[in-house]
């Protein structure tokens, strides 16, 4: 069994109260550390950011490419900077294909899951092309909902770019926001944050349809107690932040009411976990949920129960934008 060791406390204590806002606390504490390695892209990639602050001079190395399906592709380079991260296929782990993706005529969106792609039939894993999108098929069942891009072969095994998760997030009628959607959004109204000393622990969102229009609600748990100026104005910056068309139209015409910010309590994202660890999964396998389905309803009960959460008066969009 562990014992209290005053001495290692101390030396730790003086560490930490020496960083500023905790910069480079990893290196500070583990000074032989040479590398971060972990999962950063994906529903990761949010945490890129914080996980460059505490650790300092170190670089991060992402980690290969799985799937709970099996194991697709392995890191060659670890050198690049987790956003720009390729992956070599591992052919001797399961039998791959992959499915075109195709634009329709006159969409030039950039690639991302709100597209409607027109599908082709599979092709093999030598029959890919550079610069092609496709959806991965792992052993003629699964189809992992990935959307990749070819960037190069390493040898005969294509090089994969993940690019985003194919399923939706948001949708109440005809707009179409992913999970990078939604992070992309997230990110832009953190900027309102900074200059607060405010972080954003963890986020996710739902779709209110109980309500005539139905709405976006955001929920966010944050590091420290924000004011209600500098919600309203980021619930406001995340309602303009969302691009997607539909979304845009549907605001304009009122048949999407206004975002709504809910602040959570310290520790809601932590219930969260050990729910999901209550139904047997592993720690190492949990993701924070981006959009709670009405399905839920646990998750759906731990965000809303009462004083859990400060709720922000919805935000309208800018004169300019005109929205309502």
């Amino acid at each position: 069994m562990l014992k209290p060791n005053p001495d290692l406390a101390e030396s730790i204590y003086k560490k930490c109260m020496g960083l500023s806002n905790w910069y480079g606390v990893i290196p500070a504490l583990w000074p032989n550390a040479k590398y971060v390695y972990g999962i950063m892209t994906g529903s990761m990639e949010p945490y890129l950011k914080k996980l460059r602050h505490y650790s300092g001079h170190l670089p991060l190395i992402s980690a290969d490419y799985g799937a709970s399906e099996g194991w697709v592709g392995a890191n060659i380079d670890p050198t690049k900077p987790p956003e720009e991260v390729t992956y070599a296929v591992l052919p001797h782990t399961g039998y791959f294909e992959f499915i075109p993706l195709e634009k329709p005529n006159g969409d030039e969106s950039e690639n991302n899951a709100s597209i409607h792609y027109i599908e082709s039939e599979p092709v093999g894993l030598t029959e890919v092309e550079v610069d092609k999108i496709y959806e991965v098929v792992i052993t003629n069942l699964w189809r992992l909902g990935d959307i990749v891009k070819i960037a190069d072969f390493h040898n005969s095994t294509p090089e994969l770019r993940f690019i985003c998760r194919r399923s939706l997030v948001l949708s109440i009628n005809i707009d179409k926001n992913t999970e990078k959607d939604l992070q992309l959004a997230v990110e832009e109204a953190a900027k309102l944050l900074e200059g607060e000393k405010l972080e954003i622990v963890d986020f996710t969102s739902f779709v209110e349809k109980s309500t005539d229009p139905g709405h976006y609600v955001i929920f966010w748990e944050l590091s420290s107690d924000a004011s209600g100026d500098v919600l309203n104005s980021c619930a406001n910056c995340l309602d303009l932040a969302f691009a997607d068309a539909g979304y845009v139209g549907s605001r304009k015409i009122k048949t999407i009411g206004p975002l709504e910010l809910r602040i959570l309590r310290k520790g809601t994202f932590k219930e969260i976990l050990d729910h999901f660890l209550s139904l047997g999964g592993a720690v190492s396998q949990f993701k924070a949920p981006r959009f709670v389905s009405s399905s839920n309803l646990k998750v759906l009960e731990i965000l809303r129960i009462p004083q859990l959460f400060t709720p922000v008066p919805p935000m309208v969009a800018d004169k300019e934008n005109k929205w309502c």
